[in-house]
């Protein structure tokens, strides 16, 4: 009676921890899927891709500039903001160029090299990009990255998906897919071995 009891209290827990497991690796493919739709293209598109030495030239704050939203043209998206523009001389081929933020800054207004989030203090704005600007006259030389295929003349300061941020994006899910594939295969040796035991 009791070993029947041992042999329902293993082949549920066995079977717990084959759900667990197909549940895991279920999840870490949702994972991949995801990343592959969302991230993987961004990163793909980007082509600033090798990283360089840049010197700011020059950091200027123009007039007011409005901000229309990429996804449409309401009004509540839309809002002006002091422009900043920085111009940098590139050591990989000495050419002055201007400097983005990232990726999105180009597409969003490619007059300015920052566009802040929509704030709805405008002091607070303002002060946010004159820090900005202060920092660029502050610190001369850093690390930027520009196109070696020449389609894009200007660079950016950093990327939105760099290698290092996929390769993290994809860590977490390989983790789970692992540790799920870890237990389906321990539950199925426990199952072999068990069944060995029970033929000898």
């Amino acid at each position: 009676m009791l070993g029947k009891k041992l042999v329902t209290a293993q082949k549920r827990g066995e079977t717990r921890a084959l759900c667990l497991g197909l549940g895991m690796v279920a999840c870490s493919m949702m994972m991949y899927f995801f990343i592959g739709i969302t991230i993987v293209p961004f990163y793909s598109k980007s082509v600033w891709t090798t990283e360089t030495v840049c010197k700011v030239l020059k950091a200027n704050i123009k007039d007011k500039v409005f901000c229309p939203n990429s996804k449409g043209t309401e009004d509540e998206e839309i809002f002006p903001y002091p422009c900043l523009q920085v111009w940098v001389n590139l050591t990989a081929s000495g050419q002055e160029v201007m400097l983005y933020h990232t990726e999105d800054t180009l597409e969003r207004n490619p007059k300015c090299s920052y566009v802040p989030d929509k704030l709805d203090n405008s002091k607070e704005v303002k002060a946010r990009i004159e820090i900005i600007a202060s920092n660029f006259k502050k610190y001369q030389t850093f690390p930027c990255y520009y196109d070696p295929g020449g389609a894009q003349t200007n660079v950016i300061l950093s990327r939105l998906y760099p290698a290092k941020g996929l390769l993290f994006a994809f860590l977490w899910p390989t983790l789970m897919f692992t540790g799920g594939c870890l237990i389906i295969v321990l539950v199925k040796i426990s199952q072999y071995v068990s069944v060995l035991s029970a033929w000898q």
